[in-house]
């Protein structure tokens, strides 16, 4: 008998697992990572070398889809002797958590990472209540 670890965060990455079709010939799949703030998720999407205006970010009835494309970067008078960059089209898919607030995201490159931002609705916030004394 083999004994299974379980964690809160296998859940996590259940919820957010990616439903889309499969890869097809010219396509690729950008590595992600996924966290988990108090009040947010973050969605860090590894997109160097595709540029701000060839991707794009669209959530629909709880679906959270960013797609795009990695163009090949030509250079007058350079001749390509090996290339090991994968280009063409991409899409991930993320079916968004019940208490996701599709209202609140937000989308911001820096260094070749897209991080996408998805607040909490307010009602799944924990929050500390104070008692009084008289």
């Amino acid at each position: 008998m083999s004994l299974i670890r379980y964690s809160p965060i296998d859940d996590l990455f259940r919820t957010f697992a990616n439903y889309g079709e499969p890869v097809s010939r010219g396509e690729w799949l950008p590595a992600v990572h996924i966290g988990e703030l108090e009040s947010a998720y973050e969605i860090d999407i590894d997109l160097p070398g595709v540029a701000r205006e060839d991707i794009h970010v669209s959530v629909n009835e709880g679906v959270l889809t960013v797609s795009g494309e990695r163009k090949p970067v030509e250079r007058e008078g350079v001749r390509v002797h090996r290339n090991e960059r994968t280009l063409g089209k991409f899409s991930r898919t993320f079916r968004l958590p019940e208490n996701a607030d599709e209202g609140q995201i937000g989308a911001r490159s820096d260094n070749g990472v897209l991080r996408l931002t998805i607040a909490k609705q307010q009602k799944a916030v924990p929050r500390r209540i104070e008692v009084e004394v008289h």
